[in-house]
């Protein structure tokens, strides 16, 4: 009886522990879905809308002293979403690359002092509204005073620019394509800080930029330059949405046109001190498709000129295989320098050296090309001229490849046994000769894999070169696509960088195989 009224009694908590099982479970499926379907309701509630910029655009778009995203384009963005109860995404780009991040998606729109001249069959626009300039900066004390006295000049300009389009591009007046040609040289560089760096230390002797950017610039770099009065070209920003994107852009639109009604676009841009270059009016119209359309027939610019691609790639080629072949010249002679004196016996010269390395190591190699160019102007105050750039590229990569490279002979050198050195003394040898006909030989053996690794690098390290404006062939690469809106110039520079460094592992491979009698 006793055993029955236990085992009922069992049964009997079973079934509750069943029962408060069921409900958990329950409840937890209930809160799940619950927790699931909330981001669906806020995403319908809430859609947002990513804009791309580039960060290094002021006043239109970069960032402020606290870290945020901040500036003119940004603010009216951000008043359209507030508006639309939409939440804004700020979208840092590659301007070469922006064309690639519209299409793709990635992207809502490109709102960014963008302007719509030359541009007109590539985007769904807005209409303008804001009016701009082409003007040029030059140094405070420069003899250039009109722009023909920029004849034997150089001058530059950020990539893919409405500057270049200006002087370069196929709408551009034969006055100014007479006057570009007059240049000693029209570089481009990344950003416009670049530009102004390579104004300053004497390198370039002007800049060909918006009106709106060079005010902000020079009232920000304090009493240093100058704007010419005389003006290269004249065109309006417009936002850029991707073509066929009309839905976007005209709710877009008519978000703008209202806070041009109510006052609140021309407070935005009395802010940024813009109020005088406002164009927008609801009497504009916008592109129409199908000009659009038959322009775009009309010049044919849509394909991709392969023979003029390959062209330009191949001045590309040459540029990078010339830094590649120098480094190596330069930095493998003075890695193993460094090796001797990393190993040295003298404590003050092995810790200078260990400095040397641990600074250069550190570091980002784009900081050090940077340092290595604009450093004598600004530690010493020297004008090296436009001539040096190249120099700066060589004596940059050298010296930080040499860091690696010592580290690297290094090892091999302690990887082979005293033993030998040993045996060498006992022999009557040197220690030159025992490092030349026993150690090194060995120590080549072992840093060839490792050193295959760093040759490989390098290879692919050159197109950084384009932070000091010098152009190699991922840059002529990026600036194709840029113009073309077509990614095929990547891939072929990508194909150049596989094919190269193929070449150099299988080379680097036979000379393996040669010294496999070491072992």
């Amino acid at each position: 009886m006793r055993q029955n009224k236990k085992m009922s009694n069992l049964k009997a908590k079973n079934n509750r522990i069943r029962s408060l099982i069921g409900t958990a479970l329950i409840f937890s499926m209930i809160v799940s879905m619950f927790l699931c379907l909330m981001p669906i309701t806020a995403y319908a509630e809430k859609q947002t809308f990513t804009v791309g910029f580039d960060a290094e655009f002021p006043p239109y778009g970069y960032k402020d002293a606290s870290g945020e995203y901040v500036g003119f384009d940004l603010d009216l963005a951000a008043e359209v979403c507030k508006r639309s109860n939409w939440e804004l995404v700020k979208q840092p780009i590659d301007w070469d690359s922006k064309d690639m991040e519209l299409n793709s998606g990635a992207i809502d729109c490109i709102w960014n002092g963008f302007t719509i001249n030359g541009r007109e069959d590539k985007y769904t626009w807005s209409t303008p509204y804001i009016d701009n300039s082409q003007v040029v900066v030059v140094k405070k004390d420069s003899d250039i005073n009109k722009l023909s006295d920029l004849e034997g000049k150089t001058v530059v300009v950020q990539a893919d620019s409405s500057a270049l389009a200006a002087f370069t591009g196929e709408d551009a007046t034969d006055e100014n394509k007479k006057l570009a040609k007059s240049f000693a040289e029209l570089q481009q560089t990344a950003d416009y800080n670049s530009a102004f760096l390579n104004l300053e230390s004497g390198m370039v002797q002007a800049i060909c930029m918006d009106v709106g950017i060079a005010n902000y610039q020079t009232a920000k770099r304090g009493d240093k330059f100058r704007i010419l009065e005389e003006k290269v070209s004249s065109e309006k920003y417009g936002i850029g949405f991707k073509l066929g994107n009309d839905t976007l852009r005209d709710k877009v639109q008519e978000i703008l046109f209202d806070m041009k009604s109510d006052g609140t676009f021309d407070e935005i841009a009395k802010k940024w001190n813009l109020e005088t270059s406002v164009c927008l009016s609801a009497d504009d119209k916008y592109i129409d498709k199908e000009e659009t359309s038959s322009s775009s027939q009309k010049t044919d610019d849509s394909g991709i000129k392969f023979g003029d691609m390959f062209i330009q790639l191949a001045d590309g080629m040459k540029s990078t295989i010339l830094i590649f072949v120098l480094t190596l010249l330069f930095s493998m002679p003075l890695g193993l320098l460094l090796t001797f004196i990393r190993m040295s016996r003298f404590k003050i010269i092995q810790m200078i050296a260990k400095l040397y390395i641990s600074i250069i190591r550190g570091t980002p190699l784009m900081l050090q090309l940077l340092v290595v160019c604009y450093g004598p102007y600004y530690i010493f105050g020297w004008e090296l001229g436009k001539g040096y750039r190249f120099y700066a590229v060589i004596i940059g990569f050298s010296l930080n490849y040499a860091a690696y490279f010592a580290e690297i002979f290094r090892a091999g050198i302690q990887a082979v046994p005293n033993g030998q050195r040993e045996a060498a003394s006992i022999l009557g040898y040197s220690n030159a000769q025992t490092f030349r006909k026993i150690i090194f030989p060995q120590m080549v053996k072992h840093v060839l894999p490792p050193v295959t690794n760093e040759i490989i690098t390098l290879v692919k390290d050159t197109s950084l070169a384009f932070v000091l404006a010098y152009t190699e062939i991922f840059t002529i690469a990026k600036q194709i696509a840029a113009a073309q809106t077509n990614i095929i110039p990547l891939f072929a520079a990508g194909l150049f960088y596989y094919v190269f460094n193929f070449i150099v592992a299988f080379v680097m491979s036979r000379i393996e195989k040669k010294l496999s009698y070491y072992k």
